[in-house]
């Protein structure tokens, strides 16, 4: 978030505006609720200032918290594991190619 703030500021300074919001997918749905709803609630004992500062951006019109669901959140490829099914999924949309396929459909038997 602070990286995307910072690449429009740069841009700005070299007079190259972004002319809208930037958008953040979030797949935590209390996470972008927050963004938008000054209102504490009760079981939230202790905000990261990282949240003030997205809700200001957010206020500001700058950036804009949009829900994906886990299922869609390509970056999980990245972090966490995953089921090979959707570790396959990812992949393939990330035009990541399996190199042992590669290389048995080139007829090379040693890997």
């Amino acid at each position: 978030m602070t990286e995307c703030c910072w690449l429009c500021q740069l841009l700005q300074e070299i007079h190259a505006p972004i002319a809208f919001a930037t958008v953040v997918y979030c797949d935590n749905v209390s996470a972008v609720y927050m963004t938008v709803n000054p209102v504490h609630p009760h079981r939230t004992k202790h905000i990261e200032i990282d949240i003030h500062f997205v809700r200001d951006k957010v206020a500001l019109g700058q950036v804009r918290v949009l829900h994906v669901p886990s299922t869609h959140q390509f970056a999980d490829i990245m972090t966490k594991g995953l089921l090979v099914q959707l570790c396959t999924d990812f992949r393939s949309s990330l035009c990541v190619r399996d190199h042992l396929l590669l290389r048995l459909r080139a007829g090379i038997r040693h890997v």
